[in-house]
């Protein structure tokens, strides 16, 4: 025989549940059982009964209820002594067997201790599954719905809050999306359900879904309660925005599930003084000046480049007897480079059972990690697992490579930078991988995944015209984009009529610098010598757009043509020109903006304030 609180209050023996009906006696046991092995004082209990309206004879009718709670008891053969009379009021002794309460918080607290999550998950899982619908449905103490009910739901919360971080955690994203929905809508003042479910959307490629479901979010706070969202929701905006990858979701382990509250009228134990003191725990190992590896994960949103990935896929995967596979991923900045090789790499990992890393080696600031950093967190390339896989991205010069490159046969290398690196690529052999734009078929394709069909069909025209004027550049379109995620009521074309007023200048979020085609040029050209990025200017402000070396040294009015041919192949080799040799160099549209609103500008070629 066992009572079951979690849910309409019941008596259950085997498969034979009872649920009480609604009475005094009810009400009395509901109180007893919220406290078990307890001491519940004699006031507390009359307020459960009668709350501020308690009868003259309250003490004397507690006394019956008692008694006629004891007779229910004898009626389903639990003894008379499970109520004890104590000075002071009740106590109703209770275990894992005979109280789901007890069980549920036996469960949560072993999660807790558990080291492995899938155990932690499992033990979650099943005490999560003793709730049986709404709490104490069927008692109608109006105390007890006031006090113990949300007491007892913030247990029930937490512990399924914890569940879902950890299914997250676990990338079983589409798994815990019905979960979420429910809990969201059902606990809409729990704001880390709605947070969680964002992020399901949003790692799951659905992107559009992701940012509507915040801005329901944003609205009923701003209306309920005239508040903003909290950091961590807004933050999870801005990765939205952005196009961000997130990255492995981490399941905290410290403190989410925090033991049950005190005894009823009793003063809490005070633990030795040692134990009042917080463990500390281990700050996690962190690669010196910032550097540190990710696992690759799946891109959100991300679309087109189909034969790309196919052809990087085949030469990473391909055996090569005694040598690495080596890929470059070379283009012009924005051009979707770092999500290519982290989407390939993610796509091709179980070829790769040593492992797949993608290390940075360039930081926020433009500048370069050097090898020896890189090695210190990679460690020497002897002792790397065979058949491991590595993404180095954002490469600014050859000698950040060169010592990096695994030794194992069956390991393989991406490479992304704005370079070709074509001395490295002449002596380890590879395949250069130049991008492009999108074709206009791959840029609608964006703004469907991102701005969902409906919207974009609606107004297919202004749809093509808005990825004509981002110059058909990922980074331009997602930009792009996300302004219009964030006016849901704005009109495609209405956008792109203002985008055109000024660009580039307009493709650019205020609230993050990386998301600005402006700043990410500025950084190109910060990388540069000064001599290079004035050349880019002029060219750029030239009347035409495909121009050859013996023109621009007639522009430039001084040198040779090789010496103006020299410097062309330098801009092309940093992403910032197309073509060359034998034929003409040319400047993509949106870049020649850039340069045409540069040379309007003097100076601007030579700052070094913008992050690269």
């Amino acid at each position: 025989m066992r009572f079951q609180l979690l849910g309409p209050l019941s008596i259950a023996d085997g498969q034979n549940v009872v649920v009480l009906q609604p009475s005094k006696p009810t009400s009395l046991l509901a109180a007893l059982l919220a406290h078990p092995n307890t001491v519940v004082a004699t006031g507390y209990l009359l307020r459960a009964l009668w709350d501020d309206e308690q009868p003259a004879t309250a003490r004397a009718a507690l006394q019956t209820c008692v008694l006629r709670l004891r007779r229910i008891f004898a009626k389903y053969g639990i003894a008379n002594n499970a109520i004890e009379a104590v000075p002071g009021g009740y106590r109703m002794p209770a275990d894992s067997a005979t109280l789901d309460l007890v069980r549920f918080r036996e469960l949560v607290r072993e999660s807790r201790e558990t080291q492995d999550s899938e155990t932690e998950l499992y033990k979650l899982k099943e005490a999560l599954a003793l709730w049986q619908g709404p709490l104490l449905a069927n008692v109608s103490s109006q105390m007890l719905h006031r006090d113990e009910v949300p007491r007892l739901t913030e247990e029930r919360l937490r512990a399924l809050e914890r569940a879902c971080d950890i299914e997250l955690a676990m990338g079983r994203c589409r798994q815990v999306l019905v979960e979420l929905w429910e809990a969201a809508r059902t606990h809409p003042g729990h704001e880390r359900f709605s947070e969680q479910l964002i992020e399901a959307l949003y790692r799951t490629g659905r992107q559009a879904e992701a940012f509507a479901e915040y801005r329901r979010v944003k609205m009923r706070l701003k209306e309920e309660l005239g508040v903003d969202p909290g950091p961590s929701l807004q933050r999870l905006e801005l990765s939205i925005l952005r196009g961000d990858d997130l990255g492995p979701a981490v399941a905290d382990q410290m403190a989410l599930l925090p033991p049950p509250p005190p005894a009823l009228d009793q003063a809490p134990a005070l633990p030795p003084a040692a134990a009042q003191v917080p463990p500390q725990v281990p700050a996690p190992v962190q690669a010196p000046a910032a550097v540190r590896t990710v696992r690759p994960t799946p891109v959100s949103c991300f679309t087109g480049r189909e034969a790309d990935s196919e052809a990087i896929a085949e030469r990473l995967t391909c055996e090569q007897a005694g040598t690495p596979a080596f890929v470059v991923i070379s283009g012009a900045p924005g051009i979707g480079k770092s999500a290519l090789a982290v989407q390939t790499a993610h796509r091709i990992k179980d070829a790769f059972p040593g492992g797949s890393l993608v290390l940075p080696m360039a930081r926020p600031d433009g500048t370069p990690v050097t090898a020896d950093e890189a090695l210190e967190v990679l460690g020497p390339p002897e002792s790397r697992a065979s058949r491991s896989l590595l993404v180095l991205d954002d490469v600014l010069s050859t000698d950040q490579v060169r010592p990096l490159l695994p030794a194992a046969e069956g390991s393989a290398v991406v490479v992304t930078s704005r370079r070709g690196l074509a001395g490295l690529v002449a002596t380890h052999g590879g395949l250069v991988h130049r991008l492009g734009t999108f074709e206009p078929e791959e840029s609608r394709r964006l703004l469907v995944s991102t701005l969902g069909r409906r919207r974009v069909e609606s107004e297919s025209e202004a749809a093509d015209e808005l990825a004509s004027l981002c110059g058909h550049f990922p980074l331009s379109l997602r930009i792009a984009a996300a302004r219009l995620l964030t006016r849901p009521t704005l009109r495609i074309a209405d956008c792109a009529a203002w985008l055109a007023e000024d660009l580039p200048a307009r493709l650019a979020l205020a609230d993050d610098p990386r998301m600005s085609v402006p700043n990410i040029l500025q950084g190109a050209l910060n990388r540069l010598e000064p001599r290079l990025a004035e050349v880019f200017v002029r060219v750029g402000s030239h009347e035409r757009a495909a121009l050859t070396g013996a023109e621009v040294a007639g522009s430039l009015g001084s040198g040779p043509p090789a010496e103006a041919e020299e410097i062309l192949e330098q801009l092309a080799d940093a992403g910032l020109l197309e073509e060359g040799p034998p034929g003409p160099y040319r400047m993509h549209e949106l870049l020649r903006c850039y340069a045409r609103r540069a040379a309007r500008e003097p100076g601007r070629a030579q700052r070094a304030d913008a992050p690269g």
